[in-house]
């Protein structure tokens, strides 16, 4: 059997001297690996780079199989933003956080909202929003989604500013205020698409989506958050 689908490359690693095994997130397929035969040689090691958008042809005798891969190169984003290093951080960041997602599972939003920031890697004023904005659509996708569509305490949809630990909703100013300093800060440009994004919202959002991933996500596995997230939320910072 065989298909034919588009993906993005999140890791490889060898498989002998000549082969490789590519790990991708395709649009119809999930998180899919397969064999990349001759994957190690000079002509495929420039195709198989972390977050290459590539066609790919998965054949194998039986679905259950590892099968092998055929890869054809749409494009190259590390390639285009090679002296950022905040980008690539943006780019290790979620690939690394995309290899959790259960094998061959379809996660189409995950799929299209990556290609959403790959695509404005060369503009850092909107790229970090999107990040934002898939990690919480990456934790919806893992069964674990917050709710920022009312006040957790009162149902209003107005002024909205918080988001409780425990429950995941959000808070409006008025219910939370008391409870400020055990609330989770909500930047505006998650329930307003509209809205611009300050460097502080920015820092917001990522404070509320790295919550919920490491409480939910990665510390019941026992491991931390990724390293490039880390580190790309301290250049962040600084910059």
């Amino acid at each position: 059997m065989d298909w034919r689908d588009d993906g993005i490359l999140l890791s490889t690693r060898p498989l002998g001297e000549a082969n490789a095994i590519a790990e991708l997130l395709t649009e119809g397929h999930g998180r899919h690996l397969g064999l990349v035969r001759g994957g190690r040689s000079r002509r495929l090691r420039p195709l198989l780079q972390p977050s290459n958008l590539l066609h790919i042809t998965w054949r194998a005798r039986l679905p259950e199989h590892l099968g092998s891969i055929t890869v054809e190169l749409m494009q190259s984003y590390a390639a285009g933003v090679l002296d950022d290093p905040a980008a690539l951080l943006g780019i290790e960041s979620l690939t690394s956080m995309a290899r959790m997602l259960p094998e061959r599972d379809p996660h189409p939003a995950l799929y299209h909202g990556a290609r959403a920031v790959f695509d404005a890697l060369d503009d850092p004023e909107i790229w970090p929003a999107r990040l934002v904005r898939w990690e919480l659509e990456f934790l919806a996708d893992m069964g674990f989604g917050i709710d920022l569509s009312e006040c957790a305490a009162t149902g209003t949809t107005d002024d909205l500013i918080y988001v409780s630990p425990k429950s995941g909703r959000a808070v409006s100013r008025e219910a939370g205020e008391p409870y400020a300093d055990k609330l989770l800060r909500l930047p505006a440009f998650l329930i307003d698409e509209a809205a611009e994004p300050s460097p502080q919202d920015i820092a917001d959002g990522f404070r509320l989506s790295g919550y919920f991933l490491d409480r939910d996500i990665y510390s019941p596995h026992g491991e931390p958050l990724p390293a490039a997230r880390e580190r790309l939320l301290a250049r962040l910072a600084q910059s």
